[in-house]
C-alpha cells in the first residue's frame, strides 16, 4: 500500500485528522501547512508555493518516494502547486469536500457576491482570527454531535489570508496521475452539486459519495478510512 499524506483545510492544522488515523492501514503523514502547528510563519507570508515547499519537505523527511495525496476543503487550492512540485511522486490525489476554483480564480471568488464582499472587508479590517463558534457550527457542525463539535472547535486555528484570496493555477493538474473526489453529501459549506463543478476543474475524477457533512474525518472516520485504504491499496 502506498503511504497517505493528509493535508488539512482552512482554519485547521494536522490535528483535525486525529480521529481518522487509527482506522488507516498504511503509513500516514498528517502535515501542517505553514503558519500553524509544526510550521509557524507570519500568516501574510503563506502562499500556495510555500505550502507546496512545506508539504514536499515533510514528505522527504518521512522518506516517502510515492504517495497518495489527500486534501480536505481549502487544501484543494494548494494541492495543484504541491502536485506540481512533487511531480510523479503523487500517484493518486484525493479531494475530500474540497474547493478547487476555476483556473486563475480564488476560493473567495467561488462564494456568492454578498458573502464575498463581507469576507473581503473582514480580511482588510482585521488580523486573521479563529472562526467564530456559531459560524463554525453552521458550516462544519451540521452532522456533529455536541462532543464531536467541541472536539472540532478545539482544533480551530487562524487561517493564512492569501490561501483564500490568491488565484489558483491549475496547470499542474494536467500531468498524469489518478484522482478521486470524495463528495460529502450533507456538506453545508460546499453543496454536493458545487462539488461536482469543482471536481470537473480537477479533471477526470472518480467521484465517491460519503454520507457526511464537511468534517467527514470527524463524523465518519471509519467510512472515510475505508475509501482511503482502498485507494492506497490499488494506487
Amino acid at each position: 500500500m502506498l503511504p497517505l499524506v493528509l493535508v488539512h483545510g482552512g482554519g485547521f492544522d494536522h490535528r483535525c485528522w486525529d480521529l481518522l488515523l487509527p482506522h488507516l492501514d498504511t503509513p500516514t503523514l498528517a502535515v501542517d501547512l505553514p503558519g500553524r502547528g509544526r510550521h509557524p510563519a507570519p500568516p501574510d507570508s503563506v502562499t500556495f508555493a510555500a505550502c507546496a515547499t512545506s508539504v514536499a519537505g515533510d514528505v522527504d523527511e518521512a522518506g516517502f518516494d510515492e504517495i497518495v495525496l489527500v486534501g480536505h476543503s481549502l487544501a484543494g487550492c494548494s494541492m495543484p502547486a504541491t502536485i506540481g512540485l512533487l511531480g510523479n511522486r503523487v500517484r493518486h490525489a484525493v479531494f475530500v469536500g474540497a474547493t478547487v476554483p476555476e483556473d486563475g480564480t480564488s476560493s473567495l471568488d467561488t462564494l456568492p457576491a454578498e458573502i464575498q464582499a463581507m469576507a473581503r472587508a473582514a480580511l482588510e479590517d482585521s488580523a486573521p482570527g479563529i472562526l467564530d463558534s456559531s459560524i463554525a457550527k453552521a458550516i462544519f457542525g451540521n452532522d456533529l454531535d455536541d462532543e464531536q463539535f467541541a472536539w472540532c472547535i478545539e482544533r480551530l486555528v487562524p487561517e493564512a489570508p492569501r490561501l483564500t484570496i490568491d488565484p489558483v493555477d491549475l496547470a499542474p493538474l494536467r500531468q498524469a496521475f489518478s484522482r478521486t473526489w470524495v463528495r460529502t453529501l450533507d456538506d453545508a459549506i460546499i453543496d454536493k452539486d458545487k462539488q461536482l463543478r469543482f471536481a470537473a476543474n480537477v479533471g477526470d475524477c472518480a467521484v465517491v459519495d460519503i454520507d457526511a457533512a464537511h468534517m467527514a474525518m470527524i463524523s465518519q472516520p471509519e467510512a472515510l478510512a475505508r475509501i482511503l485504504n482502498g485507494i492506497a491499496a490499488t494506487a
